[in-house]
């Protein structure tokens, strides 16, 4: 009978806003961005990420998303520069994709979207501890990159789609060492930047976004491999974890900054 009421399992993010009041903000994302309402701003620095390699702890399927977590007790993985002022901790990268190449990330660029987003999430130490940050303006800042289908696929992903077998089904978790996810970054540097949120509930308004202007390409194979995982747990029926992106939401007045011309 609960097959007529899928909503009710896991309601669907029309309705976030019913538990989480946040997500009906004036400052939500993801966002479309359009070209011609971007400005150009001369005084957007540069953006550096020094990442320790070492860091890396585990990956995971928490049923929502592929996640690998990084060690953030100091400041071991840092981003700094571009919008943001002091350096922010890297915590963890995560991925939103769809159940087919022609959608799946979050952001869509002049009604351009592609086949998946990678968010890298890092916090401001000044505000002592994660959860503290998520309560400020200024607390996190996200390194968006998209990811396009292509011919050449980069040998970047290759290491974190390696895992995903040992962890096909909600709660599944495996080591994961010694990666950098620097060599996830595409050539250029350019980026849009903007004020937003959280992209699932409590969808908290902490968020300086930094997207990164250039995709990087993986495979359709490496598509199909991500979509091989499961949102149930391990003895429940196999249930393809795809369509994990939010739609764009409101801008609101607010500006989007790029580094570029």
């Amino acid at each position: 009978a609960g097959a007529t009421f899928p909503c009710l399992s896991s309601p669907g993010p029309e309705h976030w806003h019913e538990n989480y009041p946040m997500a009906k903000g004036d400052k939500q994302s993801p966002i479309e961005i359009h070209s011609k309402d971007v400005q150009h701003d001369s005084s957007l620095a540069p953006w550096h990420a020094s990442y320790d390699p070492g860091a890396a702890k585990t990956i995971l399927n928490n049923g929502r998303t592929c996640r690998v977590v990084f060690d953030d007790s100091f400041d071991r993985s840092v981003l700094r520069g571009g919008p943001l002022t002091g350096s922010y901790r890297l915590r963890q990268l995560h991925l939103h994709w769809g159940s087919s190449d022609d959608h799946g990330s979050e952001h869509v660029i002049d009604g351009v979207k592609y086949a998946a987003e990678l968010h890298m999430v890092h916090w401001n130490p000044k505000h002592g501890n994660f959860a503290r940050a998520l309560k400020q303006p200024d607390g996190v800042a996200v390194v968006g990159i998209f990811l396009k289908v292509g011919k050449t696929p980069k040998p970047e992903m290759k290491r974190i789609l390696e895992e995903i077998d040992n962890i096909k089904t909600k709660g599944k978790e495996a080591p994961f060492q010694h990666f950098d996810p620097s060599i996830l970054f595409p050539k250029s540097r350019d980026y849009w930047t903007y004020h937003g949120s959280f992209t699932t509930p409590p969808c908290e308004e902490c968020i300086t976004w930094i997207l990164l202007r250039e995709p990087i390409e993986v495979s359709s194979d490496q598509m199909a491999k991500l979509r091989s995982l499961s949102k149930n747990g391990e003895n429940e029926p196999v249930n393809p974890l795809v369509d994990n992106w939010r739609p764009p939401q409101p801008v609101k007045g607010r500006i989007v900054k790029a580094s570029f011309k």
